[in-house]
């Protein structure tokens, strides 16, 4: 495994950081619909097809109830559902995850749902996303 730690916004940077690599799993916070298309790029000219993208539980409006409604009013929504829509159309073989609001607690505990499920819980812990990423079944 190689981690980039750089600047996401420079295409040679990433050009760099996904040459010789089977997959690439993007994890980074803030505004994201904008780096869809550069990431996009630098994958097809380094032939690497598989994206794991690390997004946020709601960008289907999948979350229920009083919580799915507070959920939905985050500032950042519709850039996440933007950035949802670019990988959907990208062409690439992705997985695109959707955390609850993460917290630092060690312990590991959860479940997974797929597009158009509603969605269970309201936390999820970094241990279990980790997790996740290493399940051999995943």
């Amino acid at each position: 495994m190689t981690v980039f730690e750089g600047d996401a916004t420079k295409q040679a940077d990433l050009d760099n950081a996904i040459a010789n690599q089977d997959i690439v799993v993007v994890g980074l916070g803030g505004a994201l619909a904008h780096f869809v298309a550069p990431i996009q790029q630098a994958m097809n000219k380094n032939h690497v097809s598989r994206l794991i993208f690390i997004l946020g539980l709601g960008i289907y409006d999948e979350v229920p109830g009083k919580f799915g409604e507070w959920n939905g009013s985050f500032s950042g929504m519709p850039d996440f559902k933007e950035a949802a829509r670019l990988i959907e159309n990208s062409g690439l073989n992705y997985t695109i995850l959707r955390p609850a609001w993460m917290s630092d607690r060690p312990e590991i505990n959860y479940e997974t749902t797929v597009k158009g499920e509603p969605f269970h819980g309201t936390v999820i812990t970094r241990a279990s996303i980790a997790d996740l990423h290493h399940s051999p079944d995943q």
